[in-house]
């Protein structure tokens, strides 16, 4: 498997990732004592989830059967929600390798779409990413197609793990590394470079709730197929971790955590609004963790704490979403019933109320027929955006209009559909 020194010659076919300061967070979102700092590698042309310099290490270094020529002309093959794809297709056509990917039906358009541009044959196939790679290892239609796995090859954990070797030469004295973890590959390489380096340095990894994959593997004490339901870090939705990544990513990795729909939708928000950068759900991962709520919040207080953005592949609809549902989680996009006059004017005094409080109507709805409290009045449903960032802005509208801001959900309702 990987050692420190395949990390250390994988440089060779590395491309430089970079590690950016941001002074915002160094007094704002309730973090005045941290450091952040972002590690950018979404800034390529794949801006893939594994930093480009795996997959051209793992091209390189490819493990062919019958002669390198050969094995070029015949081409590769990989299941993928996008990001691996995607780093897969752009070397390949750089390098004239024919690329096929699988890819599972809740790949975003966006990353289907920019593989085929790419140049790579893309079958669509499954509900994940198991089951896209069952039908790449099984199908006697891609017999002969080497199979690079995204997360769990040698090389391209190997690969990853220069990410680790670029962070802690750009901050030696980084005391937190806060990774996103699917199929464990990125986080596995980047913990072995960076303990081997500085053990003292916090690895820790983080995974979505809805696809808690390393988190039942630790429990099994060996890849298992962990419940897995859509989500907003897709690109993180991997069932089964792979076993060498597994093996070295517990070895190496101090801790994993889980992060919610809620957490990563408002993650991505803030990095929109005080980074200007569109972050995917499963980049925004490691950030998630360390807001205000989320698990590692108190314990990174005062640290130096770095966070790879791992991706920037996001379909702009689902954007618009995630934008709506991280205001909701922050609750300033509020909804409320409201009971008002159904004379004329009774709306008109709804909206004139909101307005004095400088709320913007998102939608407003009302309806008559299912009302049975009073003939005289109708029901409003409003969302109200807010006019500034308090969140107590619903607060100071109830006392008038009674409105119910937001419920904390029983189940998180944030996943697109």
């Amino acid at each position: 498997m990987s050692s420190a020194s395949s990390l250390v010659a994988s440089r060779s076919a590395a491309l430089a990732t970079h590690l950016s300061a941001s002074g915002w967070w160094y007094w704002s979102h309730g973090m005045p004592a941290l450091r952040m700092f972002f590690v950018l590698p979404l800034s390529g042309c794949s801006s893939s989830l594994q930093p480009a310099q795996a997959h051209l290490h793992s091209f390189l270094k490819l493990p062919i059967p019958i002669s390198s020529e050969e094995q070029r002309k015949i081409g590769v093959i990989a299941a993928s929600a996008g990001n691996h794809a995607l780093a897969l297709a752009w070397h390949g056509k750089q390098m004239g390798i024919p690329v096929t990917v699988l890819m599972p039906t809740l790949a975003p358009l966006a990353k289907v779409s920019r593989c085929r541009a790419f140049g790579a044959n893309v079958v669509i196939h499954g509900a994940n990413i198991g089951e896209a790679k069952l039908l790449a290892e099984t199908d006697p239609e891609f017999a002969g197609l080497q199979y690079i796995n995204g997360y769990d090859d040698p090389e391209i954990v190997a690969g990853a793990g220069t990410m680790g070797l670029e962070i802690l030469e750009q901050l030696p004295e980084a005391d937190f590394v806060v990774i996103p973890c699917g199929g464990a590959g990125l986080l596995a390489g980047s913990a072995l470079a960076i303990k081997t380096l500085k053990p003292t340095c916090r690895v820790i990894g983080v995974e979505p709730k809805r696809c808690a994959s390393f988190l039942a593997a630790l429990e099994a004490g060996e890849p298992v197929a962990a419940p897995t339901t859509p989500t907003l870090a897709d690109g993180l939705a991997v069932p089964t971790v792979g076993g060498n990544a597994f093996l070295v990513a517990r070895e190496y990795a101090d801790d994993i955590e889980q992060v919610g729909e809620h957490e990563i939708a408002l993650a991505m928000l803030r990095l929109i609004e005080s980074e200007k950068l569109v972050v995917e759900g499963g980049g925004a991962a490691g950030l998630a963790a360390i807001l205000p709520g989320g698990p590692l919040h108190q314990e990174v207080q005062g640290k130096r704490v770095v966070v790879p953005l791992c991706g920037g592949n996001i379909d702009t609809t689902t954007l618009g979403r995630v934008i709506d549902r991280g205001l909701a989680a922050d609750e300033r996009l509020v909804r409320f019933v409201a009971q008002v006059s159904d004379q004329p004017g009774g709306i008109a005094g709804l909206t004139k109320l909101l307005a004095d409080e400088g709320g913007s109507i998102k939608d407003i709805y009302h309806e008559r027929a299912w009302l049975q409290t009073s003939i005289s009045n109708v029901q409003a449903k409003v969302n109200l955006l807010g006019g500034t960032t308090e969140r107590d802005h619903a607060g100071r509208i109830d006392p008038h209009s009674k409105a119910k801001p937001n419920p904390k959900p029983d189940s998180d309702p944030l996943t697109p559909t």
